[in-house]
């Protein structure tokens, strides 16, 4: 298939391309930006007139809800939700039924995923046994079956000592050790620690439930940083998975300031709402990280802007009805989000006065570099527009505002808390590997 996308506004955050320029696009690769050669015969002309042409999106964090709810489809809902967001590339962490432990379960997703021709699916492995924090995973072999890293979800280890053994392992080889940093028994509440949740009878979370695994993670990463590389690894790192309060991203900044490998992302959850949010115990707002307080909030905004935090993520998790129209301590903590990840990015940047490129260096160029030498020779195709690399795009109009209703969002999953907000730009259509995987709107044209 050969597709020419005309007349659009080209914009790379990871090479700084901003500008109106045609793509062409043929055996899944893009093969000319701007000038395109008389001789190309397109089977496919896109009309992208007053239209902003990007990298398609990464997203760091989106749940599948496969392996272990194939009756319900949701791995085709879920990736038609991504496609239908502008997402092109996504990780979908490993708590999933049964866990991502065994080669075979993560064969069988790279399988089903890449049979729907939608987003690039890139799993995370279990780092333990049944996320159980006992025994250490089988991690090469899980490499070798397309595992990008290695990661714990929601399940915090508490013996210390088997995390220490996991990252010298993951420093032998180089391997990416993904981590939310939360201790186990501090953060067994369902709120952020605070007044709102102490006059509402909520179990608080208080903040050095994230500061606390910070410290003992970052000083066991001191311990092994520098050891244990060989020819085949660099050392470990380790990405810092939303990260929720001010404190923690202090935490951060030190780190990196001493030359730690690490890198860390916030989800659009925390990014734009607070505790006050919950209302009158609002389930649609039972998150994890917990929303905490706006001085929390401002400083990951901040954060995010000035590039301590390295990516935006949608923290995806579709939720059923039944397990959400509950009380709120009981309700099931997750929300719908990766439809609604880039209008979210490019709210924050208005109302923050940063740029259009601002907003999506942090859902391509960011993602893009935390992924690193995982990706191989494609990492340079992910989140980044050049020619020969795979034609991954989103096509959105910038000036489409439009309004969150749950109904008619493609995930099983719709609540959220942002129904009803107004976001400023829309997804008219996303390439993935030189092929439409979702139009809006008729655009195209036979050639």
């Amino acid at each position: 298939m050969k597709i020419l996308i005309q007349n659009g506004r080209v914009m790379d955050p990871a090479s700084g391309r901003d500008g109106q320029a045609d793509i062409a696009v043929a055996a899944g690769r893009i093969i000319a930006i701007g000038k395109v050669a008389s001789d190309f015969h397109a089977n496919r002309t896109i009309d992208a007139t007053g239209l902003v042409v990007a990298p398609g999106l990464v997203d760091l964090a989106v749940r599948l809800r496969e392996p272990g709810q194939e009756h319900a489809g949701m791995l085709e809902s879920e990736m038609a939700a991504a496609v239908a967001g502008g997402v092109t590339a996504l990780v979908c962490p490993p708590d999933t039924e049964p866990v991502l432990d065994e080669p075979g379960l993560v064969d069988m997703l790279k399988f089903r995923a890449e049979k729907l021709h939608r987003s690039r699916v890139f799993p995370l492995g279990a780092l333990t046994r049944g996320l159980k924090g006992e025994e250490l995973t089988e991690m090469a072999e899980l490499t070798e079956s397309g595992c990008i890293g290695f990661g714990q979800a929601e399940v915090p280890i508490v013996n210390v000592q088997v995390l220490q053994r996991a990252l010298q392992y993951a420093a032998t080889f180089g391997y990416t050790v993904w981590l939310r940093p939360q201790d186990f028994w501090l953060g067994k509440g369902v709120a952020a620690s605070g007044p709102l949740a102490t006059r509402m009878g909520l179990a608080g979370v208080p903040v050095m439930a994230e500061t606390i695994a910070l410290h003992t993670l970052l000083e066991l990463l001191r311990s092994v940083h520098g050891k244990g590389k060989n020819p085949q690894g660099s050392g470990a790192h380790v990405h810092l998975c939303r990260i929720s309060s001010a404190a923690g991203l202090a935490l951060v900044r030190q780190a990196k300031a001493e030359g730690l490998p690490v890198s860390c992302d916030v989800s659009v959850h925390n990014l734009h709402l607070t505790d006050v949010d919950i209302g009158y115990y609002d389930s649609r707002c039972r998150l994890q990280p917990p929303l905490r307080q706006q001085r929390d909030r401002d400083a990951l905004r901040a954060g995010l802007a000035d590039g301590s935090i390295d990516a935006l993520v949608s923290d995806h998790n579709p939720v059923d009805a039944d397990a959400k129209v509950l009380p709120f301590a009981e309700a099931e903590p997750g929300a719908t989000a990766v439809e609604l990840l880039l209008g979210l990015a490019c709210k924050w940047a208005q109302q923050d006065g940063l740029s259009l490129m601002q907003a999506l260096a942090v859902l391509t160029s960011g993602p893009q570099a935390v992924l690193g030498q995982a990706l191989g020779t494609l990492q340079h195709s992910v989140g980044h527009i050049a020619v020969g690399g795979q034609a991954d795009l989103c096509i959105f109009d910038p000036g489409a505002s439009w309004r969150v209703v749950p109904s008619e969002l493609r995930s099983q999953g719709r609540h959220t808390p942002f129904e009803g907000h107004e976001l400023p730009v829309r997804v008219c259509a996303t390439l993935v590997g030189g092929q439409v995987a979702f139009e809006r709107e008729r655009r195209a044209h036979a050639a």
